[in-house]
């Protein structure tokens, strides 16, 4: 493909002619940029990420209950089973909200790294977070739409050029 085409054959950014400027939308796991203006297969991408979240949900959590049957057969007692069962739950619990939140507003690095271990534990949160905000939007679409267009208009009233002459404008006392 040549400069100049309309997107870039890597990272389906748009391409920017030699020599402009000016704010390029943040591409997104799964989608690039076509989350942008919804184009070159955005509802196929969001079927798509919405079917494989659920199906990876679903493959999780038969892991788990095989995970629990050996537990079982290993037989330490009811409350180790249910420590661990609740364990998982309110790990996955914990993972779902932090995985929605952020996809709405940028998590502090310092407190999702701290996290790292529950957002493990609880990954079946995180993928069914995932499935529930793929049916309405790529997931984090609205936080880098938000940022995408605060940076837009940043941009163009940095560069819009004066009109008329400044030395007539009419000085305020």
């Amino acid at each position: 493909m040549s400069e100049k085409s309309e997107k870039s054959e890597k990272n389906g950014t748009p391409a920017t002619p030699a020599g402009s400027s000016g704010p390029r939308p943040e591409p997104l796991r799964f989608f690039g940029t076509t989350w942008v203006d919804h184009d070159h297969g955005y509802t196929g991408r969001r079927i798509g990420a919405s079917a494989g979240s659920l199906l990876a949900a679903a493959a999780s959590c038969l892991v788990l209950r095989f995970a629990y049957e050996g537990i079982a057969i290993a037989g330490p007692g009811s409350f180790v089973t249910v420590l661990v069962v609740a364990m998982f739950a309110i790990c996955s619990a914990l993972a779902f909200r932090h995985t929605w939140e952020a996809f709405t507003k940028r998590p502090d690095p310092d407190r999702h790294a701290s996290l790292r271990g529950l957002l493990t534990i609880g990954f079946v949160g995180s993928l069914l977070a995932y499935f529930f905000r793929s049916l309405f939007e790529a997931p984090g679409e609205k936080l880098h739409r938000e940022e995408y267009e605060k940076a837009r208009k940043q941009h163009e009233s940095r560069t819009t050029r004066r009109t008329g002459n400044p030395s007539k404008k009419r000085r305020r006392e």
